[in-house]
């Protein structure tokens, strides 16, 4: 460690790279992590983020930065959401004004904004097998740097963390784990692992037992295999009675150090270069506190994991908020759950983000969170229908990306009735690339037997949750992030069928679930043009119930001469490219002087960024204001 008899003082604002920081006292350090907090707190507090899984990380990013020499040492932030204190160790500062806004600083690690962020992340479990990688990229190009995963304990309930681990012994590669234990990911953890890692805290006598148990047996003279074997099976029971905890860790071919307090600088700083010194795999489990700091964070730290702004004296949000899309499925699944005791919900530590935390409380036999694992979400889900339930699977939309292979070949193939509630669906704004749900159509649509609702108000996703428990077959019900219409937009229940809102003689817009309040604002610009467009909701994307889908399912008797699809999906692969196939498929049973003309709208074949989805709707023509100006150039065969 360095030499703690530096004065030299540094403050936040003063920050322009980690070497500022490296002269430091612990006790500067420390004061340091006070005035991060403070600022992490103001800040958030403006314009909203990932603030009590910051608060936590303090310590252990001054750490990190402190004894690391970072871009040349990889440091790779799992999920990314705690890497706030990071960016202001790497000269960003100022980037705090504009976090998470249109054209601003994004909340994740970006490798455009820094080459201290060397690695993209958004969603969880994948840092060790990044930092893998990196280790034998590394060794076989004879370097030397250090690479460094930072993971909490939620994301090691992730499969592909367990994948990562299983390959540390055979890959041979030096590499350092950060174990980031808050007890605590976005919900509570469960599972054995969680379990395991309770122990571990408990339990302080793990690192001087496994010492005394090593020393003891390099002491005593090997006479021969025979007593060699014996010694080492000895030591195996041993290892196994006496150390347990960190031993699922050793078997991985780590070496497990720990649990030491993520909040003691001295602590920190001293496993951190004992980690660096060590010469083979290492594992540090530190023990955190989300929301650290923070009163308001620390006692609701689900709030505070991704929270608008907020009032810095009681916490409270600033803005007061309607009734969400989530609130409303969380409603729908209590009444559903009352009138259908074959009803299950399943959710991938997301209970009370995807709305299910009063079901629960209801019902808490038939909930089941399965931690960050979505891909066995799927299968479990398929276990259940198979012997007479009817799972309801509550994902996030970009989430449920990971169970693409399960829900094609668990639960389609076998034409199971699980209901997929798809949260988050379409452009979620903030925070960007990683969590946009516009790819879930695009993927959707293909799987035989799929069918798809899309709700446009809140008590029609309400209509959808108790038509998909309905059905024998397989249902994605797929609906936005924010606020939900209390009242019926089209006046009517939905029942299944696509539903004419308007008529037009000039055109048709087929909208595609919320797109509706889009499409009916560009009608009411068009008539301010003379053009007469119509408004068809899209309520069902896709009736797998129906092998073969006919157009005019969708048309609802359009007899305009263009017809525009809008979708809060990508426009490759998505309901208007599907929709188009179809009516070509169709057209042999038209006059050709009827064949109308087909424009699809959706997002871009592109990873849109971050900022607030107002921002990104007019940025891509995909607002009401948008829509009308792509529709009247079309019509009118010249630009607006």
């Amino acid at each position: 460690m360095r030499d703690n008899k530096h004065k030299k003082i540094v403050h936040i604002n003063e920050i322009k790279s980690p070497d500022d920081i490296k002269e430091m006292s612990v006790k500067d350090l420390s004061l340091l992590a006070v005035e991060i907090r403070d600022f992490l707190i103001n800040h958030v507090s403006e314009t909203g983020g990932h603030l009590a899984s910051n608060l936590g990380t303090v310590e252990l990013s001054l750490g990190l930065h402190y004894v690391f020499d970072s871009p040349r040492d990889k440091i790779i932030w799992d999920v990314g959401h705690q890497s706030y204190t990071h960016k202001i160790l790497t000269g960003r500062y100022d980037g705090f004004t504009s976090l998470r806004k249109t054209d601003g600083m994004s909340g994740f690690p970006k490798t455009k904004e820094s080459p201290h962020d060397i690695y993209e992340t958004g969603h969880s479990s994948t840092s060790i097998a990044a930092a893998l990688g990196m280790a034998t990229a590394r060794d076989l190009a004879n370097d030397d740097y250090e690479v460094i995963a930072v993971i909490g304990d939620g994301s090691m309930t992730g499969g592909p963390a367990f994948e990562a681990l299983n390959n540390v012994r055979q890959a041979k590669s030096k590499l350092i784990i950060i174990l980031n234990d808050n007890e605590m990911s976005i919900s509570q953890n469960i599972g054995g692992l969680s379990e395991h890692l309770g122990t571990l805290r408990t339990s302080g006598k793990y690192q001087s037992a496994k010492e005394t148990v090593k020393g003891a047996l390099d002491k005593v003279p090997v006479v021969g295999s025979g007593m060699k074997s014996l010694l080492v099976n000895t030591r195996d029971q041993l290892k196994y009675m006496l150390l347990s905890g960190g031993i699922l860790f050793e078997e991985f071919g780590l070496t497990y150090l720990g649990p030491y307090d993520g909040h003691n600088m001295k602590d920190i700083i001293n496993a951190l270069n004992q980690a660096k010194n060590n010469d083979r795999p290492v594992l540090l489990h530190f023990m955190t506190k989300k929301g650290k700091g923070y009163k308001p964070a620390e006692d609701d730290p689900n709030l505070f994991h991704g929270i608008g702004p907020f009032d810095v004296e009681t916490g409270k949000p600033k803005s007061s908020s309607g009734k969400s899309f989530s609130s409303y499925f969380g409603d729908a699944m209590v009444d559903i759950a009352d009138e259908n005791p074959n009803v299950t919900a399943i959710t991938a530590a997301m209970c009370d983000a995807t709305g299910l935390s009063e079901m629960y409380k209801k019902y808490k036999k038939r909930v089941f969170d399965v931690g960050i694992a979505e891909g066995f979400a799927a299968i479990f889900a398929a276990g259940q229908a198979r012997i007479g339930m009817h799972p309801v699977v509550a994902i996030y939309s970009s989430f449920l990306q990971r169970a693409y292979d399960e829900i094609i070949e668990d639960i389609c193939l076998q034409k199971l009735p699980v209901t997929l509630a798809i949260d988050r669906a379409g452009c979620v704004g903030a925070d960007g690339e990683t969590h946009h749900g516009i790819f879930d159509l695009s993927y959707l649509i293909p799987m035989p037997g799929m069918t798809i609702y899309a709700p446009c108000d809140g008590p029609t996703l309400v209509d959808m949750m108790k038509l998909a428990v309905s059905k024998d077959y397989p249902v994605a019900v797929r609906y936005p992030r924010g606020n939900a219409k209390d009242e019926r937009i089209t006046g009517a229940a939905f029942d299944g069928n696509n539903i004419r809102v308007s008529s037009g003689k000039d055109g048709d817009i087929l909208a595609v679930g919320t797109m509706l309040e889009h499409a009916i604002e560009a009608r009411e610009i068009l008539k301010q043009d003379g053009l007469d467009v119509g408004v068809v909701y899209i309520g069902t994307v896709k009736d797998g119930e129906t092998i073969n889908q006919n157009s005019d399912f969708y048309l609802c008797g359009s007899e305009a001469p263009y017809v525009f699809t809008v979708e809060d999906n990508l426009k490759a692969g998505g309901f208007g490219q599907y929709f188009a196939a179809l009516y070509e498929n169709n057209a042999i049973d038209y006059d050709k002087d009827d064949l109308k003309t087909i424009i699809n709208i959706g997002w871009p074949d592109k990873f849109i960024e971050h900022g607030s989805t107002e921002d990104l709707f007019a940025k891509y023509k995909l607002d009401g204001v948008g829509i009308a100006e792509m529709i009247k150039t079309h019509i009118n065969g010249r630009k607006a």
